[in-house]
């Protein structure tokens, strides 16, 4: 279960949750989410445009949502890799970053290959995904969390408003180690290929990873983040979500949580009693 509420807001009002830093004070509408006492499941896809067979996996992951049972728990992301970029196309979505985060996940399983597409659900490879993805995320959402996550977005209104994003994490086991993560993603995004691989091809994204941060340490159980984030004029505000993870030291996901359940974009959220 996660627990959201939405409403049209003015940032500068009294706020009811104290460990928030105020807003600033112009509107601006506001989304808070709070993990449940279940585990979520982080749907990770490692992709590139520039890869032939990753459009399947494209649709997959656009779809996930809408396939899964009701109640499910659930924070698809699509990471795109910058490796495909020299051989014929380059993709327009992809970051260092996320080759970056696809090869850790690797080194802490001791696998050499990094590919696209490429699922990892909560930390782990899934490399049956056509057949097993529905199952591995109920398996996931039967485990009692190890964490929390409350998220929240302001959003500024006018053409150059921010978005700003503050995340609270806690672990369950104030002892343990863990780090967390912080994503802003976009969906509704297409392209056009005119080169490589899937030249002639129109491919379109949902969940899509604009903005990665992390990891940012826990320190006695708990760890925060509180970012200004300037939206270039690019990223369509009423497309973007936000999403928080908290994994431990082997890269283990205890917990994820995103802004879809506000089910209204970042733009039109409100915030939790």
């Amino acid at each position: 279960m996660i627990i959201v509420r939405y409403t049209a807001a003015l940032a500068g009002a009294v706020l009811l949750a104290a460990a928030w830093p105020a807003p600033p004070a112009r509107a601006a509408a506001i989304c808070e989410v709070r993990s449940g006492p279940g585990t979520a499941a982080l749907v990770e896809l490692y992709t590139s445009e520039g890869c032939s067979s990753c459009p399947p996996a494209d649709r997959r992951l656009r779809a996930l949502r809408s396939q899964l049972p009701a109640g499910a728990l659930v924070v698809p992301v699509g990471l795109h890799v910058t490796y495909w970029d020299g051989l014929g196309w380059h993709d327009p979505f992809a970051q260092p970053a996320f080759d970056a985060r696809q090869r850790a996940l690797l080194d802490q399983r001791r696998a050499r290959v990094a590919y696209t597409p490429q699922f990892f659900v909560n930390g782990d490879e899934l490399r049956d995904w056509q057949g097993m993805l529905t199952a591995t995320i109920q398996r996931i959402n039967a485990r009692p969390a190890a964490a929390s996550i409350a998220l929240k977005t302001t959003s500024a209104t006018g053409p150059e408003g921010g978005l700003r994003l503050d995340v609270l994490a806690r672990l369950a086991d104030p002892h343990a180690a863990g780090k967390l993560y912080v994503a802003v993603t976009e969906s509704g995004l297409s392209s056009q290929v005119r080169r490589g691989e899937n030249r002639g091809v129109s491919l379109h994204h949902d969940d899509t990873a604009r903005f990665w941060l992390g990891p940012v340490a826990f320190t006695l159980g708990q760890a925060e983040v509180h970012r200004n984030l300037a939206l270039p004029p690019q990223w369509r505000r009423k497309s973007l979500q936000a999403l928080a993870f908290v994994q431990d030291d082997d890269a283990h996901v205890l917990q994820a949580v995103d802004t879809a359940t506000c089910t209204t974009p970042i733009a039109h959220a409100g915030r939790l009693p």
